[in-house]
């Protein structure tokens, strides 16, 4: 019996290895490559390469988890790409393994995205120790793709423990980075004063660190940015109750205050320890409940007479009817056991 049991536990491992995806081996080798693949995969719309990214995940889920994964925005032109360049680097060097997913905005005429990341970050694109992953927004709010989530698994399945996400921007939807990121990381510019004006309130909130980016132009006018910011910082209620939000300086021209802020990263993350695991536990239940939404919709859609919703739109947008009841007239329509609940 114990022979029987040894050859079981032999032949279950056999069939687990000869069923398991191609790209896994390579992936938790820490192939660039098969994680490029692997991405691009997941990135697909077609339904056979969407079945296949997800069971590619499944495998790979239980190596992910393992990284820091850093969030930044900033409005245009205040030098994104530069500081992940220098942070990157310092974290390369270090012996971190570091994965940038940067998202280009993509054209609503062309759909057509520049991609121009790699051409920004020239020295961390070649270094051994860091993948670049350019995407294309898609018209998604807040620059963040669909697939970026089933992305940063990939990535910390492949062994990157410092994961920088880039965003299109501040003025979009940037709760929606905050929802899969450790640490939220805001750059400034040291004219912080009238830059704070154009800064949504909500943006601020979700700010874990604030960095005064260029400090080497103008060292006054970012003492005073700094000042301003931590002032602000103080008048609103943080993220976590184990942490308050700081502003520092930084130039990624020169490298200084570069260090000062992946050691205050590492203060963060310190501090916030088994809040952080129950901070991702909170955020895969709102990935899910993103994914239901989305499946419950389409689902609808697909079940549901065109003609009619294409009707009911129309008596809304005349005033005939109220959303609330053409909603209603669709669920009942549609049969639903809920049809009119909570309406």
């Amino acid at each position: 019996m114990q022979h029987w049991g040894v050859g079981y536990g032999l032949w279950a491992t056999a069939f687990s290895i000869l069923n398991m995806h191609p790209l896994a081996p390579p992936l938790l080798s820490g192939s660039r490559r098969a994680l490029a693949r692997a991405i691009t995969l997941a990135e697909s719309t077609r339904p056979e390469h969407e079945q296949q990214a997800q069971a590619l995940l499944a495998e790979v889920l239980p190596h992910a988890g393992n990284s820091l994964r850093v969030g930044l925005t900033g409005v245009p032109g205040v030098g994104k790409s530069t500081f992940i360049e220098a942070l990157g680097l310092r974290l390369a060097d270090a012996g971190h393994k570091v994965a940038v997913l940067a998202v280009d905005p993509s054209s609503p005429v062309s759909g057509g995205s520049i991609m121009g990341d790699k051409t920004r970050m020239p020295q961390l694109t070649v270094h051994p120790n860091a993948f670049i992953r350019p995407s294309p927004s898609s018209g998604s709010l807040g620059g963040v793709t669909r697939r970026t989530r089933e992305a940063i698994t990939l990535c910390e399945a492949a062994g990157y423990d410092v994961l920088l996400i880039e965003t299109v921007g501040v003025g979009q939807s940037e709760t929606q980075v905050a929802a899969m990121t450790d640490l939220f990381l805001l750059l400034t510019l040291p004219n912080a004063g009238d830059e704070l004006q154009g800064i949504k309130r909500g943006i601020m909130e979700l700010a874990d660190l604030c960095v005064v980016n260029k400090a080497d132009s103008d060292p006054a006018a970012a003492n005073r940015a700094q000042s301003e910011l931590n002032s602000a910082l103080h008048l609103l209620t943080p993220r976590g109750a184990r942490w308050q939000p700081r502003a520092l300086q930084a130039s990624a021209l020169t490298g200084k205050g570069i260090a000062e802020v992946w050691d205050a990263a590492q203060e963060y993350r310190r501090t916030l320890g088994d809040a952080l695991a129950l901070r991702r536990q909170s955020q895969l239940l709102g990935w899910f409940d993103e994914l239901l939404r989305e499946a419950v919709w389409q689902r609808f859609l697909n079940a549901q007479n065109t003609d009619d919703l294409t009707a009911r739109r129309r008596e809304v947008q005349a005033g005939t009817l109220t959303p609330v009841q053409a909603v209603a007239a669709l669920l009942g329509a549609a049969k639903s056991p809920t049809a009119g609940a909570g309406l």
